[in-house]
């Protein structure tokens, strides 16, 4: 079924390549959602991923790890491990992101130190993940929009050196949701030549900034759009974090077993 939903992707965004390919009509939001969705993301993916955490003084610590992302089916694996330095080395994280909207998805985290695989609950989903400026869930979701958890309307469009953007306001579905997220309402940007997320603009439950994610680097990595820099600015803490990811390879296919807890216990 994800090779038939990603032909059908790789059809839509060859004929939508010379334009937002709606004509002269806005389209609707769910048909942006669809086509960001339906983009094409290869059916595995290996690269290496660098953090570089920057505090509000100028501080900076780096990470090195080693990420993965395969589908099985329609359901999406993706497990990421800690090489450096040596005071987080051998951590690692997985999750399971089904498709069955009704099934929580499941998230995994290996801390060495303890010497055991913790399970991330769906309420943990909105904690920022080991130090960085992402939730669990925004590294679940990576450059997908969930329409799960939020209600969206379409603001408006706008040309930016003759490419056309949408942006999208998304809001929880309900209070529960919104605390678990920790977000009130976010909006996404996105490129409709090639259906890239290029900006999300976060607020807290309150109403309040609280942070900005840019993806940009944006070029064609055997045949995908990729986006090789990924940066977020807490507005409310001045914290930074920066991903730049290298050696992205979606051609020589990543082992099943790597997406196991047994994996990120034993580590690569």
């Amino acid at each position: 079924m994800n090779n038939l939903m990603t032909k059908m992707g790789v059809l839509l965004l060859a004929v939508f390549a010379s334009s937002d390919g709606f004509g002269e009509e806005e389209p609707s939001v769910e048909q942006i959602i669809e086509q960001v969705n339906l983009r094409d993301e290869g059916q595995a993916v290996s690269r290496i991923l660098v953090m570089t955490l920057t505090d509000r003084r100028g501080k900076t610590r780096v990470r090195e790890t080693r990420a993965f992302r395969k589908y099985f089916g329609d359901e999406k694996r993706t497990a990421i491990f800690y090489k450096k330095p040596n005071n987080i080395k051998d951590t690692a994280f997985l999750t399971y992101d089904y498709p069955d909207l009704n099934k929580d998805d499941d998230q995994w985290l290996y801390l060495p130190a303890m010497r055991r695989v913790r399970r991330i609950s769906a309420a943990d989903r909105g904690d920022y993940f080991l130090g960085t400026d992402f939730s669990y869930e925004d590294i679940k979701l990576e450059t997908r929009i969930s329409t799960a958890d939020y209600h969206h309307i379409l603001l408006g469009s706008h040309f930016i050196e003759k490419r056309k953007y949408f942006v999208l306001e998304a809001t929880p579905v309900d209070d529960k949701t919104a605390k678990e997220l920790g977000y009130g309402k976010v909006n996404t940007i996105i490129d409709s030549s090639n259906w890239m997320i290029t900006k999300n603009e976060f607020w807290d439950p309150k109403g309040h900034p609280l942070k900005t994610i840019d993806f940009s680097d944006i070029r064609l990595v055997q045949g995908i759009w990729t986006a090789h820099i990924i940066a977020v600015d807490n507005h409310k803490t001045g914290h930074k974090t920066h991903f730049s990811f290298s050696d992205v390879d979606y051609s020589n296919g990543v082992n099943d077993d790597i997406f196991t807890t047994q994996s990120i216990r034993r580590g690569l």
